[in-house]
């Protein structure tokens, strides 16, 4: 059995495609990417500069800066910009975190960080392609739809890749952030949201007998059935028909698995379920959680769009955003860890890029632009090493210059964690064999565990 000829609506066959995807053994069987839409600053987290403390406000030239994404901004006279927020050591592993992160950081002995993760463009839309799908283009198939071709689902009765954006705004080019590319449709993602109904119009009309919708569906299926059997070379008929089977199997599913009423007071206390800042990435935060504990295969959540984007008045953007995540994304650490999933859940957390160290002179509330060159990042759980760090930045947060990591690069680590080799994992199209890491990425074998 091929990978084109792979449906989900056979159990056997998603058996059979587990078993012939995994590339060596997992350590992960499952993952929740979470994305900081925006560009988190690594010098406001998790890679303090004391250097930078005593440079600020001071004017910086950037004449010998070549190289950059936004050349008017750069083209001015620029001030260094020494981070607000004061860092203290965390955890056995003695981690300087920032007070920005309170919640986080009593997990930073779960935490294995990159400080030294670059990519390729500097824009939005571009950036943040990149970090989902591997391009700075579109029309490419995103990560959660790469790890759902290569291991197949867990659970037949759940999309096995969840999509959560914010309900404020959703990412850049929205869909195709979690779409399949040139994949089969079948392994795009699917959008749930923080709400009483995750899915729009899933649950069926109340005035129409069971029995009623089950003569619907049969009928439906012969149908489609002996149309698809005459096409066989139209991948996305089969993916149509396997979408309306899984839509009937979790009118029934979602409802359970989903159901937040059944948590504990302490658990919704925990995610922040009862505060109107925390509720909503809170919500979803439990919703990967369940999902995840459900057989979902890949999750990811989105903050609002460009919402770290921080270029006038840093202490008040990542106050903000921080506020809003750093509680319910310590919640799901810990409810993972009680319920014994950390260990077999791979956690990511990142943005599209890292932020400069100053700003233009004449901004009037200090911010931070775009930084292609650096930015941190964290994994954890999954068979990570929890309490590891790799990467070193300048010593004014910069650039990157030790142990240097690319976006390719964190995307072969969470291959390799869920049993798949970047190299093997590909579909031919357009003459070649393709990759989510393109010609290849390095897993950043020094946070593995």
């Amino acid at each position: 059995m091929n990978r084109r000829q792979f449906t989900f609506g056979l159990s056997g066959a998603a058996l059979s495609h587990l078993e012939a995807g995994t590339h060596h053994e997992a350590k992960a069987d499952a993952c929740i990417f979470l994305a900081m839409l925006g560009g988190v600053s690594q010098i406001d987290t998790f890679d303090p500069k004391p250097k930078l403390a005593a440079l600020d406000g001071k004017i910086m030239d950037w004449s010998k800066e070549k190289k950059t994404d936004q050349p008017g901004l750069f083209a001015k006279p620029r001030k260094f910009v020494g981070s607000p927020f004061q860092f203290q050591k965390y955890g056995q592993c003695g981690r300087e975190v920032s007070e920005l992160l309170p919640h986080t950081a009593k997990h930073v002995d779960e935490l294995a960080i990159c400080r030294s993760v670059q990519s390729d463009n500097g824009n939005h839309p571009a950036a943040v392609f990149q970090m989902n799908t591997g391009f700075i283009n579109p029309g490419n198939p995103s990560m959660g739809a790469w790890v759902t071709y290569g291991l197949g689902t867990g659970n037949q009765n759940l999309p096995a890749f969840v999509a959560m954006p914010d309900f404020r705004s959703i990412p850049f080019s929205g869909a195709q952030q979690w779409g399949s590319g040139y994949l089969p449709a079948e392994y795009q993602g699917t959008i749930m949201r923080a709400a009483s109904e995750p899915i729009r119009d899933l649950a069926s009309p109340g005035d129409v007998a069971p029995g009623l919708l089950e003569a619907e569906r049969e009928a439906l299926r012969g149908m489609n059935g002996g149309y698809a059997a005459s096409r066989e070379d139209n991948p996305d008929l089969r993916a149509r028909m396997n979408s309306y089977e899984l839509a009937y199997r979790m009118q029934m599913e979602v409802p359970r698995v989903l159901s937040i009423d059944a948590e504990s007071a302490k658990v919704k206390e925990a995610y922040g379920l009862n505060d109107p800042v925390t509720a909503s990435f809170g919500r979803r935060c439990l919703m990967a959680r369940k999902l995840v504990e459900a057989g979902v295969r890949f999750v990811e959540i989105f903050t609002p769009s460009q919402s770290w984007d921080a270029h006038g008045d840093i202490r008040k953007n990542h106050e903000k955003n921080a506020r809003e995540t750093d509680q319910p994304i310590a919640a799901l650490l810990a409810d993972l860890k009680e319920r014994g999933m950390l260990k077999r859940t791979l956690v990511t957390c990142m943005g599209e890029f890292g932020r400069t160290p100053d700003t233009p002179a004449d901004q009037p509330m200090p911010g931070r632009d775009h930084n292609t060159r650096c930015q941190s990042m964290w994994f954890a759980g999954g068979g990570m090493k929890g309490g590891s760090m790799i990467g070193t930045t300048d010593e004014i947060g910069h650039k990157a210059v030790e142990n240097i990591y690319h976006m390719h690069d964190v995307h072969a680590t969470i291959l390799h964690q869920m049993g798949l080799n970047d190299m093997r994992l590909t579909y031919y199209f357009g003459g070649r064999n393709r990759r989510l890491t393109d010609l290849g990425g390095r897993v950043i074998r020094e946070l593995v565990g």
